[in-house]
């Protein structure tokens, strides 16, 4: 069984050595695949040198800042293409426990067909966030399932599992949100398909190196483009 875990990245120098060790280092052996958009501070350079002694780590590297959800895309066309079993999201700033793909992916050995690593699952687990930012956050999915019916308690959340049996599935040239909204486009996707999608309970620690990439217009893109979302026909891939 092969697994691999995505992580987009844009100016993460301070984070991506010890992202992708403590990745690496985890006992079911991940493979890492960063997709990096022009960082100019070099994070690009850092993954080459690591390369040079670690054959389970890949490196994409793409002109510039394309969107969230379009480097997600290529890493998923890349994981199918190269074989892999399960494909993992994951932030590069360990927002993401690391620890926690270790149980993602025995919900996904156990029948799950996405597994989606929940803030909201059982009650709020953010730590270290701004009152509003983890209102916004909260409500925003409230807000989505209110939309769209679809029964999952997070639905912007960024760090999930994927079968590649799912991701074949999917039309992905037809996922039309690039920003935060593309975890909304591709969550609802799944479960109009008809897939198993199981939720586990995470706690999620916002950044202590870096800058965030959030801000407004990621924002307005998943909310009106939410709103569309029910009016489109989810066909699977022919």
């Amino acid at each position: 069984m092969k697994n691999i875990v995505i992580i987009p990245t844009y100016n993460e120098k301070e984070n991506i050595d010890a992202i992708i060790d403590a990745v690496l280092a985890l006992p079911s052996g991940f493979d890492v695949l960063v997709i990096d958009d022009g960082s100019p501070d070099g994070t690009a350079s850092l993954v080459k040198a690591k390369q040079e002694h670690q054959e389970r780590l890949h490196l994409i590297e793409r002109s510039g800042k394309l969107g969230l959800g379009t480097a997600y895309i290529c890493g998923f066309r890349w994981a199918i293409d190269h074989g892999y079993d399960y494909i993992f999201e994951m932030d590069a700033d360990f927002s993401h426990n690391p620890a926690d793909l270790e149980r993602m992916l025995s919900a996904a050995c156990n029948g799950a067909d996405m597994v989606v690593g929940s803030r909201y699952k059982c009650g709020v687990n953010v730590v270290n966030w701004p009152m509003g930012r983890v209102i916004m956050s909260y409500y925003a999915s409230r807000y989505v399932r209110l939309i769209t019916g679809m029964p999952i308690n997070d639905a912007t959340a960024g760090f999930v599992c994927y079968s590649a049996k799912v991701l074949s599935s999917i039309n992905l040239d037809a996922i039309a949100m690039r920003g935060y909204g593309f975890q909304i486009e591709m969550k609802y996707t799944v479960w109009r398909l008809g897939f198993n999608i199981e939720e586990i309970s995470i706690i999620f620690t916002d950044r202590t190196l870096g800058t965030s990439k959030m801000n407004s217009g990621i924002f307005g893109e998943a909310f009106w483009g939410v709103l569309k979302l029910p009016l489109r026909k989810i066909r699977p891939k022919s």
